[in-house]
């Protein structure tokens, strides 16, 4: 049988190659093992790292850069992508409030803040923006998403009518927010945000407990944030009648979720979103094989990850799926039963950590080339 379409797919590798530097590695493999074969290339991204761009690439978007607040308070440039035909803005928070962006000396979830997301929204917004796509995930903060919410009029005073300072430990001094002056263009737009945790704002398996240790927070400092989170959910559930403490996704990004909810914004998974943005199902319904892949295979990628949704979309129109990673473990063989058809480690020797990162794309090309010399 002759290999007339194969469609490339990726996602990130992350700290080696972006998605579209692992398609077009894929596709440079590829090329030299199979002949008179139409690649056509479909960066993807899961709502994460690359979903801006991602999105904009398979829209004939643009990427725009500004200045904004960075997560201690200092500024950062931040980009987001903008297609202009539906007015629409494609975010992610991590550009402006990611941990990404704080060294790890100096990660304290107690002053960082995320009003650079509200300052990139009204960047959009000034751009022309009608409609968002928010990319969850990254964040250096546990704020409750107060900080963007500042960014975009809203005020919070204290006891002592003064506005509260920047971070999750000021919140437990809020004890008026007023929306008067929330930006009017906000409160006209559709707002889509991509969020793969299920995470409540508070409680055992809220934003705090489980996700504040790796944003830098001490044990006492958790107890605080704790404290400080359960009583803005308080404050907010009094104010406007939404209860946040208790909602599944308002503890998203140290509680952005709960920002968002507030913004009346709807949350869904993000790599549905992604798919439904670059119009993947029709793109493929002709191909041979899908090739994908990602920096690591492991029994989480069945949950919500690029590999997943592709997956399934495989499975439905019957189209062979080959998967590349940098790390594929044993039990990523889960993946077999939901449309994954075969795997392979991109890793050809023994190699440090620095050295397969440096590698990444002569590796994916490798093995791809090989791949291919199977399949013709």
């Amino acid at each position: 049988m002759s290999i007339k379409k194969i469609v490339i797919a990726p996602d990130s590798f992350k700290e080696s190659l972006t998605a579209k530097e692992a398609a077009e590695a894929m596709r440079d493999g590829l090329s030299k093992a199979i002949s008179n074969c139409y690649f056509e290339v479909i960066p993807m991204a899961d709502g994460g790292e690359g979903t801006s761009e991602v999105i904009s690439y398979a829209n004939n978007g643009e990427m725009n850069e500004v200045d904004v607040t960075g997560p201690l308070g200092n500024k950062v440039k931040g980009k987001y992508g903008y297609i202009e035909k539906n007015n629409l803005a494609v975010i992610e928070v991590a550009e402006a409030c990611g941990l990404h962006l704080v060294s790890r000396e100096e990660r304290n979830p107690e002053i960082t803040t995320t009003y650079g997301v509200g300052e990139l929204i009204k960047a959009a917004l000034d751009k022309g923006a009608k409609n968002f796509i928010i990319g969850l995930g990254g964040s250096a903060t546990n704020d409750g998403g107060f900080g963007m919410l500042q960014a975009l009029g809203v005020s919070g005073k204290d006891i002592n009518n003064n506005e509260i300072k920047f971070g999750g430990a000021e919140l437990i001094k809020l004890k008026y927010i007023n929306f008067e002056n929330l930006d009017e263009r906000i409160k006209k737009c559709n707002i889509m945000v991509a969020c793969d945790v299920e995470n409540p704002l508070v409680g055992e398996f809220g934003a705090t407990k489980i996700f504040g240790a790796q944003k830098g927070a001490s044990k006492e400092q958790l107890e605080n944030l704790e404290k400080a989170l359960t009583y803005y959910g308080n404050v907010l559930k009094n104010h406007i009648g939404l209860d946040v403490n208790n909602t599944n996704k308002a503890g998203a990004a140290g509680g952005l979720g709960a920002a968002f909810m507030v913004l009346n914004a709807k949350l869904r998974r993000g790599i549905d979103i992604v798919l439904e943005w670059t119009d993947f199902e029709e793109r493929v319904k002709d191909a041979d094989y899908i090739f994908t892949g990602e920096g690591s295979i492991d029994s989480q990628t069945k949950f919500g990850k690029t590999i997943s949704g592709i997956a399934k979309i495989a499975k439905r129109n019957n189209i062979k799926l080959i998967a590349l990673g940098g790390r594929v473990t044993d039990d990523s063989r889960e993946l077999y039963d939901i449309g994954v058809t075969s795997l392979f480690s991109i890793i050809d020797s023994v190699k440090t950590l620095d050295e397969a990162i440096e590698d990444g794309y002569k590796s994916i090309s490798k093995v791809a080339e090989n791949i291919g010399r199977i399949l013709k």
